[in-house]
């Protein structure tokens, strides 16, 4: 029996296992440590920033850098309806709104449509405290157009860069744009501590508050002492000292799923109404995840057959992210949609894309999917 092939499972091997070996028998296995110091330094210097706070996930890095800006119960958070449902959470942790806006062909927030969105908010009499923008996939938003939107009406901007480390956007990392960002090592994304996340920011004021927050904002002193809420939201030296070995294959991973994308783009070149998304922007993008995007009017299969197709020949397949103004739970928020995160969730497929596939797994699915494809 073949294994099934995964999205994005874990790639690690023995470099990973030489770090956390050596991090375990030096004793440090504690929320803090040296791992952890060397760690924030070599991310801040990957992603071209001045400070980097190492976190136990990608949403507690979002949800303090809110409460570094600022944002407070009653305000209004504008972020792109394309994302994992973290994004928002971590807004309705600050007891502000999350508020959604809809994207440009790239599935990143529309700079336009946020223009609209903030001038509206703001003639209703609600405080926009910040604008949450999200790397799609791994390819970075268009920065210079919504930093501009940003500027005119006096918003931080805050990039949730979760799914884009090792990406750029006119040779900037991803995680050095607007006044705060936020990485997430969990289990599926492009480098992994099994489960944390990173704050990543040029304010050092910021960085700092956020470290203290983040250590249950114990004051001081000798004794317990706490003035401030605080959180448990260190990262352990032990995964730091994983992420450090993974950092260190970022590269050659990112290129392991760039060549993936690139054979599956191969494999639909000729498909009527069947492409590959994002495929313009392979030299800049992380190539995170790779997706189709199926035209019901063109296409000779559906979404729904090609999703069923591929589970039945034990390949996880999913469609895009499902807009967050139409998920139940946010039903009741304000939205600005021009139709086209709806129409990727209707029409994506993602197919495996980590970096732990060969090129004879992914061989295998490519194999498939021409199967798949001509018999419709």
């Amino acid at each position: 029996m073949t294994k099934r092939l995964l999205l994005s499972p874990p790639d690690v091997g023995a470099l990973e296992e030489e770090y956390v070996l050596r991090a375990l028998r030096s004793g440090w296995v504690a929320p803090t440590g040296p791992e952890v110091n060397a760690f924030e330094k070599e991310v801040a210097d990957r992603c071209a920033v001045s400070n980097a706070v190492a976190m136990s996930s990608g949403t507690a890095a979002l949800h303090l850098a809110m409460l570094g800006l600022g944002v407070a119960r009653g305000d209004v958070v504008i972020v792109a309806t394309m994302t994992f449902v973290a994004s928002a959470n971590a807004v309705v942790y600050t007891g502000a709104r999350p508020c959604f806006v809809d994207v440009g062909a790239d599935g990143n927030l529309d700079a336009d449509l946020l223009d609209e969105a903030i001038a509206d908010q703001t003639r209703r009499g609600n405080r926009v405290a910040a604008v949450m923008s999200v790397d799609l996939l791994g390819r970075c938003a268009d920065y210079e157009a919504l930093m501009g939107v940003c500027a005119r009406h006096g918003v931080p901007l805050i990039e949730d860069a979760a799914e884009a480390l090792g990406a750029s956007f006119q040779g900037r990392p991803a995680g050095a744009f607007g006044a705060v960002a936020a990485l997430s090592f969990n289990g599926n994304k492009i480098m992994t501590t099994s489960g944390g996340g990173m704050l990543l920011t040029n304010d050092t004021g910021l960085a700092d508050h956020a470290r203290f927050l983040s250590t249950q904002a114990r004051e001081p002193m000798a004794h317990y002492e706490h003035a401030h809420i605080g959180y448990n939201y260190r990262m352990s030296n032990i995964l730091a000292a994983l992420g450090r070995a993974q950092l260190a294959r970022l590269d050659s991973m990112i290129a392991r799923r760039r060549a993936t994308r690139a054979a599956y783009a191969d494999a639909v070149e000729a498909v009527p109404g069947v492409s590959v998304f994002q495929r313009d922007g392979d030299a800049d993008d992380n190539c995170w995840l790779t997706a189709l995007i199926v035209d019901p009017e063109v296409a000779a299969t559906s979404t729904r057959e090609l999703l069923a197709a591929l589970e039945a020949r034990d390949f996880e397949a999913r469609p895009l992210w499902k807009p967050m103004h139409l998920q139940p739970v946010f039903a009741e928020m304000d939205s600005y949609s021009n139709g086209r995160a709806e129409a990727l969730f209707e029409r994506g497929v993602t197919l495996p894309s980590g970096s732990v596939h060969d090129a004879a797994a992914i061989h295998r699915v490519t194999t498939a999917l021409r199967e798949i494809l001509e018999t419709s």
